[in-house]
């Protein structure tokens, strides 16, 4: 593993670890107002940004080269480094939604595919990618 690199991820799993516990503490919380929503949507957002940037530096680490996150998540997933690549890509397209939170169709089901879905990979990867550090 490139030293340099190695470093990298780490560094960049330590800024995840922080909106991940975040969004493990807040993810369940009642959302009483759209400010709530809003503000769990937008930690999802934060959070599923820097979850796909630690798994690039993790494999750039590695000596593979990845240029966008739907081609990173294919290669993670290729190495078991995650599990349901298919979920994953659909947290990117709901990710790429985020910025129509104001509709409130599409606000509501992007909370219940966080709570029930994508929290859940992001765990996954976070429990795997603890031991690696």
């Amino acid at each position: 593993m490139d030293n340099a690199k190695e470093i990298r991820w780490k560094q960049r799993f330590n800024n995840f670890e922080i909106s991940y516990a975040l969004l493990e503490e807040y993810k369940d919380h009642p959302l009483e107002t759209e400010l709530e929503r809003a503000g769990l949507i937008q930690l999802f957002e934060v959070t599923f940004e820097l979850a796909w940037k630690v798994l690039k530096d993790y494999i750039e680490a590695e000596g593979y080269m990845v240029k966008s996150p739907r081609q990173t998540i294919k290669q993670v997933y290729q190495m078991d480094l995650i599990e349901n690549g298919h979920t994953w890509i659909d947290a990117l397209s709901d990710r790429n939604l985020t910025e129509h939170t104001y509709d409130e169709a599409v606000a509501a089901k992007l909370v219940k595919n966080i709570r029930e879905h994508y929290f859940l990979l992001m765990e996954k990867m976070y429990v795997k990618l603890s031991k690696e550090r």
